[in-house]
């Protein structure tokens, strides 16, 4: 079992699409089922939705099945020219006050009064980027110190318990057991 964390941010938008668009609608509410994902979200599923994952392996279980991205990403691109809003960059929960990037891999993240989600790795970033604004998708990328690649696009993870996600939500965390697996692409 891990360590629980006093609540570190907060939600301020959740979205949903029932297609396979790029951005996401908000809305006031989402609802999370577990194992699944976002009700009426084209990615809720046990195995992969998620379109070129579906060509790759249709049975492999689904680790994207939520989005997280954090709103400190949005003002750092409108500092460079990209005007970003909630659910733009095909995000579910957009946070404030955590930096969802520095967390393990097994993370929990308890939203609101009863959801719960698992991080299961980065977001990708992927030429839809570029589609949806030019030269999006080198804005988030870079390279750390090391040469190592920052991959900007936010995190995926699973639904271990479902639940309302609400804006103004409290988000508290919970580590997983150490030694920590950080964050890699899924």
């Amino acid at each position: 079992m891990g360590i629980e964390q006093p609540p570190q941010g907060i939600v301020i938008a959740v979205a949903v699409n029932a297609s396979h668009g790029f951005s996401k609608q908000t809305r006031p509410s989402i609802r999370v089922l577990s194992g699944l994902g976002v009700e009426g979200d084209a990615h809720a599923g046990a195995s992969v939705r998620h379109r070129s994952h579906v060509r790759r392996d249709p049975a492999r279980p689904n680790l994207r099945q939520v989005h997280l991205i954090q709103s400190e990403l949005f003002a750092e691109l409108a500092a460079r020219g990209f005007l970003i809003d909630s659910g733009g960059m095909g995000e579910n929960i957009t946070t404030r006050g955590i930096d969802l990037l520095s967390h393990p891999r097994g993370t929990e993240l308890s939203i609101g009064t009863d959801a719960v989600i698992r991080l299961t790795g980065l977001r990708s970033p992927c030429s839809q980027l570029d589609a949806y604004r030019p030269g999006l998708m080198a804005a988030v990328l870079d390279r750390a110190p090391d040469g190592h690649l920052i991959r900007k696009a936010g995190v995926m993870g699973v639904v271990m318990r479902g639940g309302t996600i609400v804006t103004g939500d409290a988000i508290r965390v919970t580590l997983p057991a150490e030694p920590f697996q950080w964050l890699e692409p899924v």
